[in-house]
């Protein structure tokens, strides 16, 4: 976890291509979502919108699908800001 302030930060080149790495996905819905998040986003990505990203890549495939089809909500440990901002940026058209 990191302190507000940290969390406010500008994600680095380095941490941006860790991130793309960690983001490869098996199902290729989940890949065609994580693209066009990060060609939208990459260059204002925040080091809170890294963490919440990597919380969803700790789902399995499927069940980070039905987050992304809106076919359920985050629940218990995901319910938190930073995993609920980065779900609106990977689910908006």
């Amino acid at each position: 976890m990191h302190t507000a302030s940290e969390a406010d930060q500008p994600l680095g080149e380095r941490e941006l291509s860790r991130l793309r790495w960690r983001c490869r996905r098996g199902l290729l819905e989940n890949d065609l979502f994580i693209e066009r998040f990060f060609k939208r986003h990459d260059m204002h990505l925040l080091v809170r919108h890294a963490d919440g990203l990597q919380a969803l890549m700790d789902l399995a495939d499927n069940d980070l699908l039905d987050l992304l089809l809106c076919r359920r909500e985050p629940d218990a440990e995901l319910a938190r800001p930073a995993v609920t901002e980065v779900l609106g940026m990977l689910r908006a058209r």
